[in-house]
């Protein structure tokens, strides 16, 4: 009994926000945010045999050239690119059509004009979108990503469990705030009654209660959404904290860990070495809840 539960559970991680820009020359940021800190996170990253690593975007400041991919985060992070599935930030866009990360990450970022995409682990179906909307065509209702990601949820349907990332968060308390524009992808992974929403952006963690699109609470089919901007780049601050809001902290490096099981997930903010903030839960998917439990 116990060997078939473990042996159908998937072990990743997943962290946004990571390597520091190690090129000579220029304004050093790194040394103005207080030096980086990706080696520590990436040690947590090797601590085990992860199955994936989801990169929730900024993967490369300042500006995701090739170079500074190949000069900073390949020495550490690319030791785990055979199980990385990537999402791009906007620093990745700050070199123009985000070339130096679809160069870097090759086909497993996905199509460059367009970079989202899908795939499966287990009994779960994780999809990775491109939340800079600008860069391809938009987010809103009818744009070219949102048809792709209904139908995208039609055709897996049948999936036990859906989680769906990208850099740019809908709901945030932190330095970027809530934003709305991704309001059309959340409706559609609402309606397909997707599980859990993985985001950066904010350097920070936070973790909501299941939420409906617009906000309002929904223990019964809202998604569950946590910011992990945490992988080493800098911290952020929090202002007004937004309803649903349950864990906070702006204070501590580490990544997330997902044990994904056949009908459910386990979280767990794994800190650094000396951090001393963690979070952990567990939670049923939608589709194995019980009616009246």
């Amino acid at each position: 009994m116990i060997a078939a539960l473990l042996a159908s559970t998937t072990l990743i991680i997943a962290a946004g926000d990571l390597a520091c820009d190690r090129s000579k020359g220029g304004f050093d940021f790194e040394k103005w945010l207080g030096g980086c800190h990706e080696a520590d996170t990436y040690a947590l990253a090797r601590a085990q045999p992860y199955r994936a690593f989801l990169a929730l975007g900024d993967e490369q400041y300042q500006d995701g050239t090739l170079a500074q991919f190949d000069n900073s985060y390949d020495k550490l992070w690319g030791r785990l690119k055979a199980i990385t599935h990537p999402s791009p930030g906007n620093h990745e866009y700050y070199t123009r059509g985000a070339r130096g990360y679809f160069a870097y990450f090759g086909r497993s970022a996905g199509d460059p004009r367009a970079g989202y995409y899908s795939f499966d682990l287990g009994t779960w179906h994780l999809i990775s979108l491109n939340g800079n909307c600008w860069a391809v065509g938009g987010c809103g209702s009818g744009s070219p990503q949102e048809r792709w990601l209904a139908a995208d949820l039609h055709v897996h349907r049948g999936a036990a469990c859906t989680l769906a990332y990208w850099h740019q968060p809908r709901f945030s308390s932190g330095t970027h705030h809530s934003d709305k524009t991704y309001q059309a992808l959340w409706s559609d992974l609402y309606a397909a009654r997707a599980d859990l929403v993985l985001n950066g952006h904010d350097h920070d963690y936070e973790r909501f209660s299941p939420q409906t699109p617009a906000g309002a609470g929904d223990p019964v089919r809202g998604i569950r959404e946590i910011v992990a901007g945490t992988g080493g780049r800098s911290h952020s601050v929090f202002y007004k904290t937004e309803p649903n809001s349950e864990v906070r902290d702006a204070s501590t490096f580490g990544v997330l860990e997902l044990a994904l099981h056949a009908n459910g997930y386990d979280w767990r903010f794994v800190p650094v070495a000396g951090g001393k903030f963690s979070d952990r839960g567990s939670a049923l998917c939608h589709k194995h809840v019980v009616p009246g439990l």
